[in-house]
């Protein structure tokens, strides 16, 4: 197997094999400013069927300052055959491209054989619910293609450290799920359109008409009809009589969650 790029006649420090790439020379003042500032005694583990891919992954990540060396693999089987030729695995790095996960019992054996050194898992795709499924089956972070590769050495250095890595955006999309999830559970969901059900809301707060028109960006003769709309479906007389049979609904969904 080619190395992953042919050694120059002036001698750069950089010592390759047909897997190993490493730069143990970085100055002191690019070290200082890596997230692994100290040159690691382990290595950087990465999967990755594609020779290209993980190639240009592996130089990529040393280029910009990655304070380990680096060896890269088609598959496991391929690295039981050379191991004994490397550091102690400090982290691996499992690029899926772009396949789904679909049989996640391939990260849960990684996570078993490596451990305590964290998997994460490179894919180009943000996909929450394939997010999740990677972290279940015991990855330690989610790198999604569409970051920086600073961001991905943040990651590992993370995952090194105990933590998780997760893509702030896959954050903000569960976030929207469970927010949508609570409407569609919510007793006013059939109730009332979702204009009402936002007049409902403020009811229960006990704010005044036209306090809810300023915050719904709503006339005020607006409120006032679906004021009485709602009246008319809770067969309340007032607005003291809708805010306590609001309450009353909301109270028993609770006990009887």
């Amino acid at each position: 197997m080619a190395s992953f790029t042919p050694k120059l006649e002036n001698e750069l420090p950089f010592a390759q094999d047909q897997h190993r790439v490493t730069n143990p020379l970085q100055s002191g003042k690019e070290a200082e400013q890596q997230p692994l500032a100290k040159k690691d005694k382990r290595c950087l583990l990465i999967f990755d069927d594609r020779a290209l891919g993980r190639e240009c992954l592996a130089r990529t990540l040393v280029d910009h300052g990655l304070r380990m060396e680096v060896a890269a693999f088609g598959s496991f089987d391929e690295w039981q055959e050379t191991k004994g030729s490397y550091p102690d695995v400090g982290a691996v790095l499992l690029n899926i491209g772009a396949r789904k996960v679909g049989d996640a019992a391939d990260i849960s054996k990684l996570a078993s054989q490596f451990n305590p050194a964290p998997v994460v898992v490179l894919s180009d795709s943000d996909d929450i619910a394939q997010i999740l499924q990677v972290l279940e089956s015991g990855a330690q972070g989610y790198i999604p293609a569409s970051v920086g590769v600073d961001v991905c050495i943040e990651a590992i250095a993370l995952a090194m450290a105990g933590g998780v890595f997760v893509p702030g955006s896959s954050l903000l999309a569960a976030r929207h799920l469970i927010e949508a999830e609570k409407r569609e559970t919510s007793p006013l969901t059939g109730m009332f359109t979702l204009r009402q059900a936002e007049v409902v809301e403020a009811l229960r707060r006990g704010k005044a008409n036209k306090i809810i028109g300023y915050e719904l960006n709503l006339r005020e003769s607006t409120v006032k009809v679906h004021v009485r709309n709602i009246m008319k479906k809770m067969k309340a007389t007032n607005r003291t009589e809708v805010a306590c049979k609001l309450n009353e609904l909301f109270s028993g969904d609770a006990r009887g969650s």
